[in-house]
């Protein structure tokens, strides 16, 4: 699984925040469980299908692996790995570590 991240500036005072999770073709955003089990080889799901906002474009299945991006909110003091990230390789079942 590959997911690109999208940073953005929350509205002040507000505590958004970002948890991901995967087991298997299941991505777990925020507790909110996404299975992407049925999408083939070479489908693309568009974002306004998923049913989240944090979704900020299509799921596609490449070569077997699925690709994503989400909206991510930045912290006050984020770094700049979280301000500019590379996109994640998530190669492992369980908690998704983000650039903070």
């Amino acid at each position: 699984m590959i997911i690109k991240l999208s940073p953005y500036a929350p509205l002040p005072g507000s505590d958004e925040r970002l948890s991901l999770s995967r087991d298997g073709d299941v991505l777990i955003v925020n507790g909110q469980p996404f299975d992407f089990t049925p999408l083939p080889e070479g489908g693309e799901l568009p974002a306004e299908a998923i049913g989240s906002e944090l979704f900020a474009g299509p799921v596609v299945r490449r070569n077997g692996r699925l690709e994503l991006s989400l909206r991510f909110p930045l912290a006050d003091d984020a770094s700049a790995a979280a301000r500019f990230p590379e996109p994640l390789l998530i190669e492992a079942d369980g908690p998704v570590e983000l650039p903070r």
